[in-house]
């Protein structure tokens, strides 16, 4: 069976899965039991999954997973999921979205959601009772919220305001179970702590478009290191990093904001317009232009 890509297009197109709702950086999916049937898929974007009955179990990237009743799942972007092994009764609720709303929910709580992701690699959290009414008053205000008609003013708003305080939420649950890394060899504390340093840079820095070098001069480590730091830690390399990043915020300038192209290409440190406009031919298949009139 070919390997499933699920993407924000494919779960918005797909009429077996029942969207709550969905907008250009987020879905929110009330069921998705029919993937239960799909043996391997790669999952584009972030996900926070709720696991309303039953149980799965498979691999992520290679590593074991089992979610269960009243468990979350907390999956970072582009992860293939394999051998996905599920009871009859398994079904779940999830939120799929994209790097550039999380990093918009969560600012300067990302250094959070990057050590639990890419460092301490947890993955699964339960939730106590009290978490599960936290939440489900959460999902009842969505709920209404979806039933309001699309153009009704600030919608969208008010429902990303509630999914970010949600998130936001879960996000401090994530800190009170990140464990210490005091047991772990000095070393690998330290490639821990270059990681997240890189990371955070990354992500506040208003001009992302720089080479490894410059990062990991900033940081005051070799080129070299950094690379094989990043890819022993998040299995990407440093370039992917700043590869994506970048592509999110052009996203952001072109489609979210009235700068001109040279605005846009100045605002993100490319030396010029032809060379920015290289850039997203490049990566994105169509000038600025284009991409900026596709919606």
């Amino acid at each position: 069976m070919p390997q499933e890509e699920i993407s924000l297009q494919s779960l918005t197109t797909n009429e077996a899965v029942h969207i709550g709702y969905s907008d250009d950086d987020i879905v929110i999916v009330d069921s998705i039991q029919q993937f239960a049937l799909v043996s391997e898929a790669h999952v584009q974007m972030s996900a926070i999954a709720i696991c309303t009955s039953g149980r799965v179990q498979g691999l992520m990237n290679g590593q074991s997973l089992e979610l269960r009743q009243n468990q979350v799942a907390v999956i970072p972007a582009n992860v293939v999921v394999t051998d996905l092994m599920v009871s009859p009764d398994f079904n779940i609720r999830a939120l799929f979205f994209t790097n550039r709303i999380l990093q918009s929910f969560l600012r300067e709580k990302m250094s959070i959601w990057n050590e639990v992701m890419y460092i301490q690699r947890l993955h699964v959290i339960s939730l106590t009772a009290d978490d599960l009414r936290f939440y489900t008053c959460f999902y009842d205000m969505l709920s209404l919220c979806f039933e309001k008609d699309a153009g009704t003013p600030f919608r969208t708003d008010v429902i990303q305001s509630l999914v970010r305080s949600a998130m936001l939420g879960l996000c401090g649950g994530m800190k009170q179970q990140l464990s210490s890394d005091l047991h772990l060899p000095s070393e690998a504390r330290s490639a821990r702590g270059h990681f997240q340093r890189f990371l955070d840079l990354l992500h506040s820095s208003p001009v992302k478009h720089r080479t490894v070098e410059s990062y990991a001069s900033s940081l005051c480590i070799s080129p070299k290191y950094l690379s094989a730091v990043c890819k022993k830690q998040s299995g990407k390399s440093a370039n992917e990093w700043i590869t994506e990043q970048v592509m999110d915020d052009i996203h952001y300038y072109l489609r979210q904001t009235d700068l001109t192209i040279t605005q846009v290409a100045d605002q993100l440190g490319f030396p010029n317009p032809s060379f920015f406009g290289k850039y997203v031919k490049e990566h994105f298949g169509m000038t600025p232009v284009q991409f900026r009139e596709k919606k």
